[in-house]
Order: C-alpha cells, then structure tokens, then sequence
C-alpha cells in the first residue's frame, strides 16, 4: 500500500520531513480490530509535536507512519468485532501506540471508532474526532459539566434564554483552535454556560463568535485580567486551557473559589501552588490515554463519536474544517504540518484524494 512515512535522511527542521513509500499492507484485523481504508486525514498539533520529538530515524528502524485523524471505509473486520461491518464509513482518532493514518489502510480497535456523520463528506469529517473527543471528555467527563444528553430534543437554531446573571462561566483559552472549537461549540449546544473566549487576531475573534462564544477578549488589549473580571465580576467556574503556560496567576486571580481548570498542552513545569489559597482543581485531558493504557471503557470513545456524529447530521454543531489540502501525500502533509506548526490556524486543515496513478 501507499504511505507517508517520516523521512529518514532529514530532521524535523527540514522543509520535507515525509516521503512517499510503498509498504506491507496491514495484516488481517484480529479480535476487535478493523482495517480501514482511509479516504481523507486532517493533522493536529500532537502530529507535529512526535514529529519533532522523533529527529532523525536511523534506517534499520521500521518506517513510522503518523496521523490522528481519519475516515474511511471498513475493509475487514476482526473476529471479536461486533460494533462494525464491512463496508461501513467510520471515522476516528486512532492510537498513539500504533500505526498511524498517513496511509492507504490502517487496523484500530472498534472501541475508539465511530460511524461518521453521513452529512457530511470526507474531508470535514475528518477534521473533527480528535478534537470532538477531547473537548467532550474535557468538558463532560473531566470538569462533569452538566450537559444535554438528548440531541434529538436540541433545537439548532435556538439561543440560551436564561438570564445572563444566572448562567456558569466557562473561560476558553485557546478558543481558535480545533480543540477550543469544539469546546465552544459542545458549551453553547449542550449546555447553558456563558462562554467567555480567549482569542488575539482579529480572524480568530471572529471564529470564536461564529462557534458560539458569548465575548471575546483580546490578548492584545492587555491585563486581561480586568478584561475578564469585567465580564464575570462574580468569578469564572471552568477554564478550558490549551495554552497554561504563564496563565496560572490569571486563572487564580479570574476564578471563582472551589473552580475546575483542564488543560490539554503539555506544559511540564507548572507551578500550580498558587491555586491552592482558592482550592482549585486541575485536570490533565489527554484523549489518547483510553487506547494507550487500554482502559476498561475504551468504548467510551465509540460512544462519543456517535453522539457527534448524531449533532452534525441534526445540523447542531458543525464541523471546523477551515483549510482543505490534497491528495494525501507527502508534499500535502509537509505543507498542513508548516501551517499547524505556524500558530497561526483557525479551526483544522484536512487532507483527502489520492495521487493520479
């Protein structure tokens, strides 16, 4: 099968850190495993951070094959699955310890795949599973944020009728983001929390209001915050934080006592100290941890998917696709990496189509 592999010969720093190669096509699915054949992938920021932890491979090393977003149709399927048959679009994640989805076919275990939305085609869908699941294990299963469970009963067009006064804050950091995306639009859909965004460009501003942010504030605006402070003066109950570093006085000083906090950066010297004088939670989020310790509800994962893929084909929330490349190849996932890599995306770039042969 086709592949895009990391390049053996350059460093992360080099303009072309994947090749096209052709490699074994997977084995035949066991146990809960299906083979997929992938039709489009969209890149994160965890595709450039294991790229960039990788330097170098050796040459005796087994090619590595990366990529955490996916959908594709089921080829196969193991003899201990139940949940999928062939011939079945599914859409997914994956598993950080395995094999990724820069490639023509790949084998994932059931529990962490989800029949995809059928409203929409490849390339939006692909560029929501990573970031839906974070988002709604951050929200929903970290901070225990009361949620619809009920989306049938969702009107898609309706805004929150309780008093401003009277509603929770949820403080995004990182609102323009694939993750911060899809908190805010998860928050605005399935709850009733006013949702404050952090958001600096002006583009960015936008796309947090176009997801359903109640206010943004402006990084550039300075001491922010005052800025927050002035749109919650009682305090903020949640933060969702995708980028912690420096912000743990902020987050002290803008929360309410007994708050929650759940970060998803992988910031390793925080200093979190000073939120005990407040008693405030931290969570970590990292959406990979069901599949990498093979925790007994990995099928959680499955469940979430379909409850985002019922909200995008009700038309409740929406996907975040904000830059489409392709084919899948080595120069297309070279340029999404650039851009990912630039801090500068709003929403997700995807990469779908196959190469002439």
């Amino acid at each position: 099968m086709n592949a895009i592999v990391i390049n053996q010969m350059q460093s992360h720093d080099d303009s072309r850190s994947f090749r096209d190669m052709v490699v074994d096509r997977p084995a035949q699915p066991q146990h809960r495993d299906l083979l997929v054949r992938v039709h489009a992938i969209s890149i994160n920021p965890v595709d450039t951070k294991i790229r960039a932890s990788m330097g170098s491979q050796p040459a005796s090393e087994p090619p590595r094959i990366l990529g955490w977003d996916a959908v594709g149709d089921v080829v196969e399927v193991g003899s201990e699955a139940s949940l999928f048959h062939a011939g079945e679009r599914v859409w997914y994640a994956g598993d950080i310890t395995r094999q990724g989805s820069y490639a023509e076919y790949q084998l994932v275990d059931e529990r962490i795949v989800g029949h995809a939305p059928a409203s929409l085609d490849d390339a939006h869908a692909a560029a929501m599973p990573l970031t839906s699941l974070t988002a709604w294990e951050a929200l929903f299963d970290k901070l225990g944020i009361e949620h619809d469970s009920h989306p049938a009963t969702i009107n898609p067009t309706s805004t929150q009728a309780i008093d401003t006064s009277q509603r929770q804050t949820l403080l995004v950091v990182g609102a323009a983001g694939g993750v911060g995306s899809m908190v805010i639009q998860l928050a605005h859909r399935l709850t009733t929390l006013r949702i404050i965004a952090l958001a600096s460009r002006d583009e960015s501003q936008q796309w947090a209001l176009d997801m359903g942010a109640d206010e943004v504030v402006d990084y550039h605006e300075g001491n922010l915050a005052r800025q927050i402070q002035a749109l919650a003066p009682a305090g903020i109950d949640w933060i969702f934080s995708a980028y912690s570093k420096g912000n743990i006085e902020l987050y002290n000083t803008v929360m309410k006592p007994f708050g929650e906090i759940v970060a998803i950066d992988d910031e390793n010297d925080l200093d979190w100290y000073c939120l005990k004088d407040k008693a405030l939670s931290w969570h970590w989020e990292f959406m990979f941890a069901r599949a990498k310790h093979h925790a007994p509800d990995m099928i959680r994962q499955h469940e979430i998917l379909d409850a985002v893929a019922e909200l995008v084909d009700l038309g409740i929330i929406r996907s975040t696709l904000a830059r489409q490349l392709g084919p899948v190849n080595a120069e297309s996932i070279d340029k999404a990496h650039r851009m990912v890599k630039s801090g500068h995306m709003v929403g997700k770039v995807a990469i779908s189509g196959t190469s002439p042969e």
